[in-house]
């Protein structure tokens, strides 16, 4: 009998699901038993259907694991695509690609439809050239970076595919963020005329590269070529000094091992706050879990 009340009380068009609360409400208004109360509670938690349907009210499961801080310059990067722009010129999306080490970026235009070859071809022209080949690339899992031709080719360089985790973009967070810093960007200086996008691209990776970024106190142009750029419209204080070679080498060592230090500390302010509004979750051999499979943002039913 108590076993029927409970699933008319909660599972039914008039019990809805609702949390335990609700249900042991509209349950006692028309019932009572012993320890009725726990009774309902341990009931709703073990809902099956609630645990499929309804997102979770609690702190986000899982602490977070940030990626290995690399050790040099272009060791490892990132690379995202920014699509959906409309037409300019003869293209319509970007090609991000980020050094995860001084955040040095690469805006490159593509023109869609473009295939796994063309990308490499068009990374082989732009970003090789200058930085050779990293140890890891951190991608998302867009079709073309999981194409046998792109695997296979990195594969024989000996670079290492990193793939984000699967409906989680956030794996890869930084150029999720660069990707945002473009689009700002494009739209202050192109929202009268959006289809010129591709004319500012040269001067928008400029822009970035040559900004003060927080996770090391300097631009990244600083810290990959050791000197800042000189600007159009800004005159320099004074002329860069001539120092010695082993003077040079001494201190580029140096804030080699300093920049990755404030990386270091930049990934644990950001662990440390993150974890704020998470929860660990430990699971024992054996134990039954719930696999989110949803590969799309869902805002409606």
């Amino acid at each position: 009998m108590q076993q029927q009340m409970l699933l008319a009380g909660h599972q039914s068009a008039i019990g809805g699901h609702s949390g335990a609360p609700a249900t042991y409400q509209r349950l006692k208004s028309v019932c009572a038993w012993p320890r009725m109360k726990r009774a309902v509670v341990e009931f709703v938690q073990a809902c099956d259907v609630c645990q499929r349907a309804k997102p979770e009210r609690c702190k986000y499961p899982g602490l977070l694991e940030p990626l290995p801080v690399p050790v040099r310059a272009w060791q490892m990067v990132s690379m995202d695509f920014i699509e959906g722009l409309p037409q300019s010129g003869r293209y319509n999306c970007i090609l991000v690609v980020v050094d995860k080490f001084s955040k040095y970026n690469h805006f490159l235009p593509l023109a869609h439809p473009f295939s796994a070859s063309q990308v490499a071809s068009t990374y082989i022209d732009q970003v090789y050239r200058l930085h050779g080949l990293p140890d890891s690339i951190l991608s998302d899992r867009d079709p073309i970076f999981t194409s046998k031709f792109w695997q296979e080719l990195f594969r024989r360089s000996g670079t290492t595919l990193r793939m984000s985790t699967p409906y989680h973009p956030a794996t890869d967070g930084q150029t999720e963020r660069i990707n945002q810093c473009l689009e700002t960007f494009l739209r202050c200086f192109v929202h009268s005329c959006p289809k010129k996008w591709s004319t500012w691209l040269a001067l928008a990776e400029y822009w970035f590269n040559t900004s003060w970024h927080s996770a090391h106190g300097k631009s990244p142009f600083f810290v990959l070529y050791g000197h800042d750029p000189r600007h159009w419209g800004i005159e320099a204080a004074s002329a860069t000094p001539v120092v010695d070679l082993n003077t040079w080498l001494s201190e580029r060592i140096e804030m080699t091992a300093l920049i990755r230090q404030h990386l270091l500390r930049a990934q644990m302010r950001m662990k440390h706050q993150a974890d704020k509004g998470r929860s660990e979750r430990i699971f024992a051999v054996g134990d039954s879990v719930y696999i989110k499979l949803q590969p799309y943002v869902q805002s409606t039913v």
